[in-house]
């Protein structure tokens, strides 16, 4: 069989068939492995019930059971939903959204494929890249290009916080938006670094954006309103200009591949019809979750009550035993404002990241190498190969054995 370009790209080596393909190991197959890598969400039984709920309300509703597996929905998205969801914007954020800025995807990765496509590549005699002002940045865009040269990042700003913590902040100074930059592109909450672009930072992007001429996307997959795990206020001020993306994957339903685009109304149609001739049709089963949730006003409440106390009381514990048993250890934590992962940087490592990565995973103990999150910045950089993300959403027995064998390996590569 001979591949043409677009087979050959998608099917060589990429880091997040490597993630995932590492979660499938740990999760399906060899539940022994001690797993701290992937994205998948904890397991948090308050919210699980309240599904269970949902679906049993479902299965015992003629009508909606068959409107769950026997009807397609409306290329934009449940109609039902979309209503809903206007209500919500507004009502939550003050945002002044109609039906026509909102569309449902399947997933937030299938609408980043269509945006990154729809926005960067060949125009014509230009050919045109996302900027990603803040790096490292989430591994799921770097392979999603169908070609070369889609991708350029911006070294960040070190700033040292106390004696073991660290922020990678915005260097405005280098942000090189040219007359090829297609779009800017944040994560925030940051996957992997769990930083939150600060509010000020934010209205310089935008500011920024909207004199270039090029949308600002927002990729919102554990940020506020929903799943909101955030660990400090910040605001999300509406502007046309920019594209805002949620997920229901990181809310506890990373099944149901759900995501929701919120922009400008012409951004909107393009992506629908995009949407449609690759998929014919969204899923239903998280629409009608998500519906469920806004029709008893509870998701507001799940995410507050239930969802960010469960993963800050994570945070504080896992951090608590990083600081116990790499006592001796020259490391610092990325400051985790957000998300649930912990970012290791070993300054002075022996060896890079993805050695360590693969020692780790003979050891029993799987988290991510850290190096491809800088796809996005091709340069030399030794703090590339320096970095470790780490999950926090395991029981804390797997995270105490986790850490302390991280703990012993990096310290006899230190001694040896």
């Amino acid at each position: 069989m001979k591949l043409s370009q677009f087979g050959q790209q998608l099917t060589s080596d990429s880091g997040i068939f490597d993630l995932m393909a590492d979660l499938g190991q740990a999760l399906n197959v060899n539940p022994n492995l001690l797993f701290l890598g992937g994205g998948n969400p904890a397991k948090i039984d308050g919210f699980e019930q309240l599904i269970s709920t949902y679906l049993h309300q479902i299965a015992d509703d003629p009508k909606a059971l068959n409107q769950l597996v026997g009807i397609y929905q409306s290329p934009q998205g449940s109609e039902v939903l979309l209503d809903l969801l206007v209500d919500y914007f507004n009502e939550e954020y003050n945002w002044p959204v109609e039906r026509d800025n909102i569309a449902i995807t399947n997933g937030s990765q299938s609408a980043f494929f269509i945006l990154i496509n729809m926005l960067a590549g060949s125009h014509g005699a230009s050919h045109k890249h996302f900027l990603f002002p803040l790096v490292p940045e989430y591994l799921g865009y770097s392979d999603q290009a169908l070609g070369e040269g889609y991708f350029k990042g911006c070294k960040p700003k070190i700033e040292l916080i106390g004696d073991d913590l660290f922020k990678y902040k915005i260097d405005f100074s280098a942000l090189d938006i040219q007359s090829d930059t297609a779009a800017l592109c944040i994560s925030r909450p940051t996957n992997p670094t769990g930083n939150m672009v600060s509010d000020s930072e934010l209205n310089q992007l935008s500011e920024l954006a909207r004199a270039h001429e090029i949308p600002l996307i927002i990729d919102c997959a554990y940020g506020a309103p929903f799943p909101n795990i955030c660990y400090q206020p910040n605001k999300h001020p509406w502007d046309d200009n920019h594209i805002n993306v949620f997920s229901l994957s990181k809310l506890g339903l990373p099944a149901v591949r759900t995501g929701i685009v919120v922009a400008d109304k012409p951004v909107i149609e393009r992506l629908v019809k995009i949407n449609t001739i690759m998929s014919l049709a969204n899923g239903n089963l998280g629409p009608a979750l998500l519906t469920k949730l806004l029709q008893n006003n509870q998701l507001n409440a799940v995410c507050e009550d239930v969802i960010l106390p469960f993963y800050q009381q994570k945070r504080d514990w896992v951090i608590a035993q990083i600081r116990q048993s790499f006592t001796g250890i020259q490391y610092r934590i990325h400051q985790p404002e957000g998300a649930f992962f912990v970012w290791l940087w070993f300054e002075n490592l022996s060896i890079g990241s993805t050695e360590l990565y693969q020692i780790l995973k003979q050891k029993g103990v799987l988290v991510m190498d850290g190096e491809p999150f800088f796809f996005a910045l091709p340069e030399d950089w030794p703090h590339k190969n320096q970095c470790l993300r780490l999950s926090y959403c395991q029981n804390e027995n797997v995270l105490t054995q986790a850490v302390e064998i991280i703990a012993e390996v990096v310290r006899d590569l230190a001694s040896s």
